[in-house]
């Protein structure tokens, strides 16, 4: 089954449509310029409301994050996953996961097989890898950019760890991007929004329906 992550989601309806939607995956970003940013403390308030038991996983986006920064997150907000977003280094991923015991996935900004090479430098530093569209020059974000990619440079390559793919998903061409990369998981956030930064419930309940229509095709 694809696994699914809703990543920004910074409200309680957001927070709560993608917990009815089934989501595998929560994301919170905690990096200040986004739109989605959260603090500590509000991290720790929606997290309140996430299902312990078979919930989904709490996953916590950081660019170029000090391991004091990171620590501070923790100190009040959960986490299972920590997304590190920005130019974070194999030995840097490496020291994140060894300092703080969870497991890492690493953000690839990717616009050509050029990029798709830096893959194995980064197997054995993390644990997944989430594979964005490449911000354009200039852009204030890494992510959250309402890009897509090239799918036709995955076509034959193995990606050395479970991955996700991500950039300019939405309801209408998830379904597209499944079968055309067959990635272990998908993670939307813009194309969930009904302005940027304010996710839409309708619109994350859209988006699962769509996962799981491709999934009965491939199966049907």
């Amino acid at each position: 089954m694809t696994a699914v992550k809703f990543c920004g989601l910074n409200d309680t309806a957001g927070l709560e449509a993608a917990v009815a939607a089934g989501a595998a995956m929560i994301g919170l970003v905690f990096f200040p310029p986004s739109p989605r940013h959260v603090t500590p403390a509000q991290a720790a308030a929606l997290l309140s409301r996430v299902p312990g038991e078979g919930g989904p996983r709490r996953v916590g986006l950081f660019v170029d994050a000090t391991d004091d920064e990171i620590a501070g997150v923790l100190a009040r907000a959960p986490l299972d996953i920590l997304q590190l977003h920005g130019e974070e280094s194999p030995a840097r991923s490496a020291a994140i996961r060894a300092r703080f015991g969870l497991p890492v996935m690493k953000a690839l900004g990717i616009a050509s097989a050029e990029d798709l090479a830096l893959l194995p430098a980064y197997a054995g530093a993390v644990d997944r890898f989430l594979l964005d569209a490449k911000p354009p020059p200039g852009a204030s974000l890494p992510g959250g950019n309402a890009l897509s990619f090239d799918w036709s440079l995955l076509a034959g390559r193995a990606v050395p760890r479970p991955w996700l793919l991500a950039g300019g998903l939405t309801p209408g061409n998830v379904a597209a991007a499944i079968r055309a990369t067959r990635p272990e998981g998908v993670d939307v956030s813009s194309g969930v929004e009904a302005a940027r930064g304010r996710k839409d419930p309708a619109l994350i309940a859209a988006f699962a329906e769509a996962v799981r229509a491709a999934e009965e095709d491939a199966a049907g």
